[in-house]
Formats: C-alpha cells, sequence, structure tokens
C-alpha cells in the first residue's frame, strides 16, 4: 500500500490519527439509574432523581452495561480486566447536573485489543485498541429554542457509553473512516450499541496531528463529537492540511480541542485541550470496584455471535462466494441474517447443499435486491422482499421456470404488489417456455420470414445469429427458454 502523503511547500507530511469512539450500551436502562434510555422521548421526560444529581441520591450499576462492555471487548480480542474502577471527571457544565461525570480512568474494565481493517486497494492495516471505558453520558444543551435562552435536555444524562480509544496507528482519511466503519458493522453484531451516528449513538472524537515521515510525534488535535464516517473524513482532511499551513507558515500547533463544521467542510476552536490533571480524577466513593468472575466472562464470551471476519471467512471456503461477494454480504449484520435465511430456505426449495444454491442467492442479493432497496431508499431490515419470497423466486429461476429476463420482470411485480413470485407466474402466464415443438415452429416461421438473411448467415455472416435470437425472444414474448432457443436455431440454420 502507497502510504499517505500531504503535499505541502516544504515536501511531504505524514498525518498521525487516533480516535476516541463514544459508543451507546444497548440497555433498557441508564448507568446508573432505571430511567428509560428510549430515543425520541419528550425532553426531560426520562430523568431520574440519579440522573438530576439531586441530594443524597446514590448510584446503583446496571449489570447489563458492564455485560455489553464485556461482549465487546471479547469481540475485538481484548484483555478484560477482572478488576476495575470508577472514577469522578469533575468539570463544570450547563447539561451535567452533578458537576462531575462519573468514568473510569486507571483502570478500565477493557485493556489493549486490536481491529484488522480493509482497505479499497485490497491491503489490511491492523488498528490496536488502547482501552475501553465505561461511563455515563452528560445531558444535552439546546441552543435553538429560544432567542435569548438556551435549553438544558436531561434524557440523555446518565445513559451508559462505552468510550472506545485507538492507539495513533492510523495514517490517512481512508483508514480512519476503515476504521469506524468496522468498528460499528463488529458493535452491531455483538449487539451492544446500534451504530447509529445519525441519532447519536455513536459519534467520534478525532485526534490529529501531522510531522514528517520519520520524525516525533507531533501536537495533536481533538476534534468533537463527529457524528458520520464521511464527516471523519472530511475533519481530518481540513485539519491536516490546516496544521500544515500553521507550521509552514512560521507558526505552532497549539493542543486544542476543535469543534467540524460540516456545512463549511472546515474545523474550528472550541477551547483549550485539556489534559488528566484538569479534570481531578479520583475514586469515586459511592461505587465500590467492579469485580467480574471468570464465569461471568465465560458467559460473556459464550454468548458472542460468529463476527463478521469469521462468517466471510467461511462464506468463501464452505460456500464457494466469491472473496467481494462475501466482504459485501458480512459487513452489515441484517444483511448477514438476511442472506442466511434466503439461503437455507432456497436450499430448501430447490433440494441441493446451500453450497450448490449459495452462488446463485449472493449475486441475487447484492445485484437485484440491493438495487431495490437503494432505488426505494430503505435498509435491509425493512426489505419488502422476504427471505422466503426471495427463494421461491431463485427456485423458479433454478428450475426453468423462469429466464433471467422473465425473473426481473417478476421481480418488478414483486415489489410493486407484494405478491409472490408463483401467484405472479400463474397469474400473468409468465412460465418460460421450453417446448421444443413449440419453438420449432416458431423458428421455421421466423427463418421463411427472412429467407435472405437466412442465406446471408449461411454464407458466412455467423454474427446474423443473434439477429435471429433476438427475433425469436420478441416472438415470444421473452417466455422461449433461452438455451433451448440456441440450440434448435443453430439446428435449423445450419440444416
Amino acid at each position: 500500500m502507497t502510504p499517505f502523503r500531504i503535499k505541502g511547500d516544504t515536501g511531504e507530511w505524514e498525518v498521525v490519527l487516533g480516535l476516541e469512539v463514544h459508543a451507546q450500551v444497548v440497555s433498557n436502562a441508564k448507568l446508573f439509574s432505571g430511567a428509560s434510555t428510549e430515543f425520541g422521548a419528550e425532553p426531560n421526560s426520562q430523568v431520574s432523581f440519579v440522573d438530576a444529581a439531586m441530594p443524597g441520591m446514590l448510584p446503583v450499576i446496571n449489570g447489563e452495561c458492564v455485560r455489553q462492555a464485556v461482549r465487546t471487548g471479547l469481540a475485538l480480542g481484548a484483555q478484560i480486566n477482572r478488576w476495575s474502577r470508577f472514577d469522578r471527571k469533575n468539570y463544570f457544565y450547563a447539561d451535567l447536573p452533578q458537576g462531575y461525570q462519573i468514568s473510569q480512568f486507571q483502570y478500565p474494565i477493557v485493556g489493549e485489543g486490536e481491529l484488522v481493517v480493509e482497505l479499497e486497494d485490497g491491503g489490511t492495516q491492523t488498528v490496536g485498541i488502547e482501552r475501553i471505558h465505561i461511563e455515563q453520558d452528560a445531558g444535552k444543551s439546546m441552543h435553538d429554542q429560544s432567542p435569548s435562552k438556551s435549553h438544558v435536555d436531561l434524557n440523555r444524562s446518565g445513559v451508559a457509553l462505552m468510550e472506545i480509544v485507538s492507539k495513533p496507528d492510523m495514517r490517512s482519511p481512508e483508514e480512519a473512516g476503515a476504521y469506524v466503519r468496522k468498528l460499528r458493522s463488529i458493535l452491531r453484531y455483538v449487539g451492544s450499541c446500534d451504530g447509529n451516528m445519525e441519532e447519536g449513538s455513536m459519534r467520534a472524537d478525532v485526534n490529529v496531528s501531522v510531522r514528517k515521515p520519520g520524525d516525533p510525534l507531533g501536537t495533536r488535535c481533538e476534534i468533537k463529537n463527529v457524528n458520520s464516517v464521511r464527516f471523519v473524513m472530511a475533519a481530518i482532511e481540513y485539519e491536516a492540511r490546516r496544521q500544515i499551513e500553521v507550521i509552514e507558515g512560521g507558526g505552532t500547533i497549539t493542543q486544542e480541542t476543535r469543534l467540524f463544521d460540516p456545512d463549511k467542510g472546515e474545523t474550528r476552536s472550541m477551547r483549550s485541550k485539556e489534559e488528566a490533571h484538569d479534570y481531578r480524577y479520583f475514586p469515586d466513593p459511592d461505587l465500590l470496584p467492579l469485580e467480574l468472575t471468570e464465569a461471568f466472562v465465560a458467559e460473556c464470551e459464550a454468548s458472542l455471535p460468529e463476527l463478521p471476519d469469521a462468517k466471510r471467512t467461511r462464506y468463501e471456503s464452505d460456500l464457494g462466494i466469491t472473496p467481494y461477494n462475501a466482504g459485501v454480504l458480512t459487513t452489515e449484520k441484517e444483511t448477514a441474517d438476511y442472506f442466511e435465511a434466503l439461503l437455507a430456505e432456497s436450499a430448501k426449495r430447490q433440494g441441493k447443499p446451500e453450497s450448490e444454491v449459495a452462488r446463485a442467492a449472493s449475486n441475487w442479493v447484492i445485484s437485484d435486491l440491493f438495487a431495490a432497496l437503494k432505488s426505494g431508499d430503505r435498509a435491509m431490515a425493512s426489505s419488502p422482499i422476504s427471505a422466503a419470497q426471495g427463494a421461491e423466486l431463485l427456485a423458479l429461476i433454478a428450475d426453468g421456470t423462469l429466464s433471467g429476463r422473465l425473473a426481473k420482470d417478476v421481480f418488478a411485480i414483486m415489489l410493486e404488489t407484494g405478491q409472490d413470485a408463483g401467484v405472479i407466474v400463474e397469474e400473468r402466464g409468465l412460465k418460460q417456455v421450453s417446448d421444443t415443438g413449440a419453438i420449432e415452429t416458431a423458428i421455421t416461421e421466423l427463418l421463411a420470414a427472412n429467407a435472405d438473411k437466412v442465406a446471408e448467415y449461411r454464407s458466412g455472416k455467423d454474427k446474423l445469429f443473434g439477429f435471429f435470437v433476438g427475433q425469436m425472444m420478441r416472438a415470444t414474448g421473452g417466455k422461449a427458454n433461452p438455451a433451448v432457443v440456441n440450440d434448435l436455431l443453430k439446428k435449423a440454420l445450419e440444416g
């Protein structure tokens, strides 16, 4: 892989990147209270006395949030720390009722791991995971509700977050984008975070620095709360070039926190970057250290599903699917689930092993179904064609009832009406014609009506064969079996 470099006035520069991804834990209740975590509720309608920091309220750990963090760490091949501790991270802001955030600092629940990401050129990059710690989210300040006041919604206050901190192993916007996509995919497979960046349940703080290749690390700037893969890549591109211009102009980079403006495509300064001592961390006196048993960790590991890398390998080795198709089908859990349901039903209907129907099934999902979903702006989870309906369509193709062209017509009607393929074929008479007698009669009539072209073909213009095939398909309304047509037509023309 060619190293990513940015050209400046003084030569080439290297970008050094690390990401801190905040992933909201999937649970019905918050990290230290029983308040609901449902998205979209009326402001301040899901706030317990604990979340509002009322005097005398004590936090109580939500065991499901701990379980989800451990499962995530195991999925990333990370060290699970049997002993961890919660700390108070002190800072003051309007949407932080306590004046501190309960987080983990020196002793996180998950230690080092790694994530292998696939790049567009076919190469891979291994990104180290530094740690995963659990913490509570702050509330949300809203500045667009009044011309003169800011409002605060505490529904999000106390919601459990996993902060997944990478090592500074990425060197290009592409690698960072691939890392976020792969991490989101794994979180969704595990079921520990829904990965919905638009709703804020997954967001990234992006640390960017630049240096001349081989030099020590430069001063980094942190871009806060970037909420899409596209914006992560755009923010890196802009911030790296900004830092290079500052340095080459004789200035110095100050460690600071910045925000990315997606409308302008640029970053802007937010505040000077705090260090750990600025937050005055100390152990939370209301919470005992978290101690995990071996049995608990083993149960978490046993609950993990087949993860995307293992699934892709199985698709290639056991099902004979191409590496490209296997990669596409396993990127999102919903796609893999749909494909496997389609595969099982197709094998059942056709009376064949899954390995014999897998290639056709994968091609249909990636071409026909994906195109339909894209045109209808739908996700796989809301596909208008069920796996059982898709399997019936594939079975009708496999047994010769439908040609490829007729299958596309039937699929279009399925999308429009919701009817099953078999019903459409019967009601509209769309069966492929394989009756050799009927096809021979049609060929005889075709050749009689085009005697001049028959003569040209027989004199050596064999490219006219395509003309005769096209005329036959037109004459039969596209219903004639192409293989039968080709065979009988060739015999008739050579006779």
